[in-house]
């Protein structure tokens, strides 16, 4: 099995262990493995203008769509759960990719992992 299919397979699994959260959390939610590897929930989508979670994994570097002057945080917040394992809060404006309205949000970053490999999860709140 080459990387590409590991990575398939990670994800799939990680979504089928999280499917309870995914589908039941009041929360906007997505978990990352890299930008090709991800899966987010229907609030998720809809809280951002995609009109499903698919359409959502198909684009190529998330977030970067929709966060603009905030990126650097992310990032920021995104290394701490994924190199030192550590959870934080950033406060970030987003936009709508169909509206283009801007939406203020709170997101949780946290570690988890699954199978040997630690994937960040992405809770977002409107505020």
């Amino acid at each position: 099995m080459d990387e590409q299919q590991h990575h398939e397979e990670l994800i799939k699994g990680i979504t089928e262990q999280m499917k309870p959260v995914l589908e039941q959390s009041q929360q906007a939610i997505y978990i990352y493995l890299d930008d090709a590897h991800k899966v987010c929930n229907q609030k998720f989508a809809d809280l951002f203008g995609y009109t499903s979670p698919q359409e959502w994994a198909e684009t190529e570097a998330p977030l970067a769509d929709v966060v603009e002057e905030d990126q650097q945080a992310v990032i920021k917040a995104y290394r701490k759960a994924s190199e030192k394992m550590a959870a934080s809060t950033v406060e970030l404006r987003a936009k709508n990719v169909k509206t283009r309205k801007i939406v203020k949000t709170s997101v949780i970053m946290a570690p988890v992992g699954h199978a040997g490999h630690v994937f960040v999860t992405h809770y977002f709140s409107k505020i």
